[in-house]
């Protein structure tokens, strides 16, 4: 296996991305990961090389890429919670910035980017996305259903909110299979705005799944911060291989 950094056009600049990919010429199955919040660095990396240790390459844009390559923030203190505060008040204008217009030109941009290469099979791909990763991943996914085979959102944020551009209210357009890992008591993601998620997603006739981690925290998922959780980590791991092995087989 081997991870590299590529640039990817797009319409409103370059955006840098890790590549991860097994050995091997291909063609394999394309996965993109979206990240959290806090960005690129050494976890994501990881988490894309254990896909791509089950066959997929798996591409992983910076999203924040408007405002600079990668790093933007110092991540050193990612593991102390009362640095939390001061980094969500650098990354709130950043994630502010990526309106579903944006989400759906990076989308298109990062599609066609894997669409062009040797090495990445010809057809849909699948993204999984975390926080703020799981909400674009559902946004991309209802702005390009027929390049998207399936997404998962892992303790996404937001995804039912007041506004009329809520992620929500766009399900209907959906042809793929959708994932929700929930993370428990979590303020962006309430029972209440789970409950009217799921109901958007059975009028539409949308196929999904949606469960509550109980006991874990937004962003349980990652390793290099307080909120994560082992075992509902693991657990996140068997619902995501269970969909891309149902959605996107390696073979």
């Amino acid at each position: 296996m081997q991870t590299t950094t590529v640039d990817i056009p797009t319409g409103d600049g370059v955006a840098d991305a890790s590549l991860s990919r097994p050995d091997g010429d291909g063609p394999f199955p394309a996965v993109l990961l979206f990240m959290d919040a806090f960005g690129p660095r050494p976890r994501l990396v990881e988490m894309a090389e254990r896909i791509a240790a089950r066959g997929y390459l798996v591409l992983t844009p910076h999203l924040f890429y408007r405002a600079g390559r990668a790093p933007l923030f110092d991540l050193s203190r990612l593991a102390e919670p009362d640095q939390r505060g001061a980094l969500f008040a650098k990354i709130a204008p950043l994630a502010q910035a990526l309106t579903p217009e944006a989400i759906s030109r990076d989308t298109a941009a990062y599609t066609d980017f894997l669409a062009a290469r040797d090495d990445v099979r010809p057809g849909p791909v699948a993204i999984t996305g975390y926080c703020l990763g799981g909400t674009n991943a559902l946004r991309a996914i209802e702005a390009h259903p027929d390049r998207i085979a399936a997404i998962a959102s892992f303790h996404g944020g937001h995804l039912v909110t007041d506004a009329p551009d809520s992620p929500h209210l766009g399900v209907a357009s959906i042809i793929g299979e959708v994932y929700f890992g929930h993370a428990d008591a979590d303020q962006s993601a309430t029972p209440e705005q789970i409950a009217t998620l799921e109901k958007a997603l059975d009028a539409a006739g949308v196929r999904y799944r949606s469960e509550v981690y109980e006991g874990a925290h937004h962003g349980f998922t990652m390793a290099d911060t307080p909120m994560f959780d082992e075992q509902a980590t693991e657990r996140h791991w068997a619902a995501l291989f269970d969909l891309l092995d149902r959605t996107l087989p390696v073979s």
